[in-house]
């Protein structure tokens, strides 16, 4: 079974990119260069795909600083930092890229109709406290159906499958699916900062940070504070 894995190079993306292997699949890995902020991550999903030794991995380059609108794509727009989680919890934050995994799941199908691929992994997460509204179940089913009636395959009645495995799990649970898994994760990368070393204070570090402390674990990722 062919599948295409979103891979940012990321705790959940990398988890799923496992858990893809897992599942018997043949994984092909898509990236993506759109100029964001956290450019680092990168080097990470390339480090996290050749770990895993998938079939192929691509990365593919747009620029989405042309128009802006988010903490990760305009430089103008502040990062929050050290925001507790439940400040976190309140709002969608101005780390929200615009119509981001839409794009993404865009360029999936493309991918993977091109190469037969019978799924899509994407590790959206619902449960995040962001609640960016492009991880969530309705989402995730309303995108379901685009790939249904907006490709040859899915018309035939062999629509590509999205696959979301981490939708309803808590990050904790996520580190402890991936310690079954064997994902690396000092290889991943989740900092939003843009340095070469995490952060540490921004949402997704410390999301990050607070569910490997939840658990008892040590993150293998070095940070600055």
């Amino acid at each position: 079974m062919k599948a295409v894995i979103l891979l940012s190079g990321g705790l959940d993306s990398s988890t799923i990119l496992y858990q893809a292997k897992a599942d018997g699949c043949e994984c092909h890995a898509i990236s993506f260069d759109y100029q964001q902020r956290h450019h680092r991550e990168l080097h990470s999903a390339l480090q996290i795909a050749q770990q895993a030794g998938v079939s192929k991995h691509q990365v593919v380059n747009f620029d989405l600083r042309q128009w802006g609108g988010s903490a990760l794509t305009d430089d103008a727009i502040a990062l929050p930092q050290q925001r507790s989680l439940e400040e976190m919890s309140q709002n969608i934050p101005v780390t929200y890229v615009p119509a981001r995994n839409t794009i993404f799941l865009s360029f999936a199908l493309a991918y993977a109709e091109t190469i037969a691929a019978e799924r899509v992994y994407i590790g959206v997460n619902a449960l995040d406290y962001s609640g960016y509204p492009d991880c969530r179940p309705d989402y995730i089913q309303a995108m379901q159906e685009v790939f249904r009636l907006g490709t040859k395959q899915g018309r035939e009645g062999q629509a590509i499958t999205i696959v979301a495995p981490l939708i309803d799990l808590k990050k904790t649970e996520i580190i402890q699916l991936g310690n079954q898994l064997g994902v690396p994760w000092e290889l991943t990368w989740s900092c939003y900062a843009g340095g070469d070393v995490a952060c540490g204070v921004c949402d997704s570090c410390r999301l990050r940070l607070a569910a490997f402390a939840e658990l008892g674990l040590k993150d293998g990722v070095a940070y600055a504070e």
